[in-house]
């Protein structure tokens, strides 16, 4: 990274790059890249994309995808293997084989994500799963307790990063509490830091060596009761001081609505409270002009996590991608992995 690069990881619009999308990258530097299923057609073209999207800046720069599984899968068929939501593979494999399961899991989908030129994937997910967990987050977890989701999480990064690909640990300090959706609201947990510090910080602290977490859009009103996580001084000192967690530190998608302010005053927020890079996701070229100029460059603290975050990237191990998929089918029992 010998030129200044953005705080910030952008998304682009479609499935090839346009030129104006090629010329504002090249001139931003973001960090780096996320794909969404609007940028997925097949094979061949996401492979041009992914070195479209490096061509632009003119280095590796990380790219990112959210392939957890279940309803969160950006790749699936059909040229991509499908996958049941994670807290019904773990109840397939029962306790004994959950990790194992998991574990092989996010080996197969790193196979895929490498072959594509994706080498960071949004999981594992260390939130603990609750009855009131809002939908959206409750079939992604791992489990309801700490100690299975992180036995389960472990796996998964462990998966991924024999496979080639960096994990980004999620959702720093702790998501299952909330009951609203952070997408299309600002959810509040009002459990005391007693409780939190006992149960939902524990995966968290479990697996701060990670290269790579994504912050919560939720207000603690133990932590701070004024300010969500990805935008709070206090939040980010908790994920830094209490849970241990010195890696690189990205918010969550900066545009979701549990948000307040423009997007620019967003990203200043986010980074002023101590992210390291805001994650924006939509690719809507207006919002990423306004979030590269108030994102300007990754700070000097910044640079150094990036760099021992990308210094962590490795070739995929050499694995018997038959032998473990026929695993993890005697794993799950008739049925296999869809």
């Amino acid at each position: 990274m010998s030129r200044a690069v953005g705080a910030f990881i952008a998304g682009c619009a479609g499935p090839c790059l346009t030129e104006s999308e090629r010329a504002f990258f090249a001139d931003a530097n973001p960090f780096g890249f996320i794909l969404f299923s609007r940028n997925i057609r097949e094979p061949d073209q996401l492979r041009r994309l992914t070195g479209s999207l490096r061509d632009a800046v003119g280095r590796q720069a990380p790219i990112l995808i959210d392939q957890e599984g279940g309803r969160v899968q950006r790749l699936g068929p059909p040229y991509w293997r499908p996958w049941a939501p994670a807290l019904e593979q773990v109840a397939a494999a029962g306790p004994a084989h959950a990790a194992r399961s998991m574990y092989i899991r996010a080996r197969l989908i790193a196979w895929e994500l490498n072959w594509m030129g994706i080498d960071v994937n949004c999981a594992p997910v260390a939130d603990i799963a609750r009855p009131e967990t809002h939908p959206v987050l409750r079939n992604r977890c791992y489990g309801e307790r700490p100690d299975d989701v992180i036995a389960c999480a472990r796996a998964v990064a462990k998966g991924l990063m024999d496979g080639g690909v960096l994990p980004v640990l999620k959702h720093i300090p702790g998501h299952g509490r909330a009951n609203q959706d952070s997408h299309l609201g600002l959810p509040r947990v009002k459990t005391s830091w007693t409780a939190l510090e006992a149960t939902d910080f524990l995966p968290f602290a479990a697996l701060a060596e990670l290269p790579f977490a994504m912050t919560a859009h939720i207000v603690y009103d133990a932590i701070d009761p004024a300010l969500p996580v990805t935008v709070s001084p206090k939040g980010i000192s908790l994920i830094r001081r209490d849970i241990g967690f010195d890696g690189f530190l990205m918010s969550d998608d900066i545009s979701m609505k549990a948000l307040s302010g423009d997007i620019a005053s967003r990203t200043r927020a986010a980074l002023r409270a101590g992210c390291d890079a805001v994650l924006h996701c939509n690719g809507e070229m207006p919002e990423m002009k306004a979030v590269a100029e108030a994102s300007g460059v990754l700070s000097q603290m910044a640079k150094s996590r990036a760099g021992r975050a990308l210094g962590r990237r490795r070739p995929p191990e050499r694995a018997d991608i038959a032998a473990l998929e026929a695993e993890l089918a005697s794993l799950l029992g008739k049925g296999g992995n869809g």
